[in-house]
């Protein structure tokens, strides 16, 4: 297996809008974890990047009809290599969670076996996409230790996942107008909750708000077009611009907080996530 064969395999650029997940929840907590918090971004790639792997194996037989070009289906990878890996990168995420300590450890132990739900068993059900936005839930929980604190950026998160991934069932075959205005409505209901979100001086609102602005001005543009032509394409371009809108989205929650240097970080992935989907694809 080639490192690019082993790149497009588990979506490389899409784990650049992971690491936020576990810097909103820490900073909404207040930073339970300290230094170590610096261990959660490394565990949610890893277990990001487990579900990709894994879902092309669970899919494998599907997709060498709808999409043969894939790593497994066109023989670049076999079907025993993808599920090692996916195993071997899960180990090293609940590794780098349990630096952490062990709050964020169980937390990530529910969130890899929720991953692993979704892939093998829940996808493919009604139960799939609200499974896939547990995930990310679990994701941000887990970087505020589980926390009270860290529930209302997790279930903001989980939200704008379930709206994307409502409208990534459409990739292949399209999908539907009434899918497209749930989306819609679910962005501008996340936009309105991450500008809400903010506390502190004025200066941290203003910058929280503004950032939770250009979150739903990146996403609702492409959801609209889905809204008004349904087909596979503009849901493949919509469900793309919706895991890049998870950038801003994280941005604007840390920036809520106070957290300036990191929502500057968490925004320094959006070119290189969109470099990187020019040469391996994120969905």
């Amino acid at each position: 297996m080639r490192w690019r064969d082993l790149a497009e395999l588990v979506r490389v650029p899409a784990a650049l809008t992971v690491p936020g997940d576990t810097l909103a929840g820490a900073a909404a907590a207040g930073w339970p974890c300290g230094r170590r918090t610096a261990a959660l971004p490394v565990a949610s790639a890893c277990l990001y990047w487990a579900g990709m792997a894994l879902n092309d194996w669970a899919d494998r037989d599907l997709d060498a009809d709808e999409r043969p070009e894939r790593p497994i289906p066109s023989g670049r990878v076999r079907p025993d290599q993808a599920l090692a890996v996916a195993g071997a990168l899960t180990t090293a995420g609940l590794a780098a969670a349990a630096v952490a300590g062990r709050r964020p450890t169980a937390i990530a132990a529910v969130l890899a076996g929720a991953v692993w739900a979704y892939d093998v068993v829940a996808k493919p059900t009604p139960f799939g996409p609200v499974v896939m936005a547990s995930t990310r839930f679990l994701d941000v929980l887990m970087g505020g230790a589980g926390h009270r604190a860290a529930l209302a950026p997790a279930t903001t998160v989980a939200a704008h996942v379930l709206a994307v991934t409502l409208v990534s069932r459409g990739e292949v075959h399209g999908t539907t107008s009434d899918l497209g205005r749930v989306a819609v409505a679910t962005t501008a209901g996340v936009g309105l909750a991450a500008a809400a979100s903010g506390r502190g001086a004025p200066s941290t609102l203003v910058t929280g708000t503004a950032l939770a602005a250009t979150f739903a001005g990146t996403v609702l543009p492409a959801q609209l077009d889905v809204v008004r032509t349904p087909d596979a394409a503009t849901a493949r371009r919509a469900t793309g611009v919706g895991l890049r809108g998870l950038v801003p989205l994280q941005a604007a929650l840390l920036a809520g907080r106070g957290a300036y240097r990191a929502a500057a970080g968490v925004l320094a992935a959006v070119p290189l996530a969109r470099l990187g989907a020019r040469v391996v694809s994120s969905t």
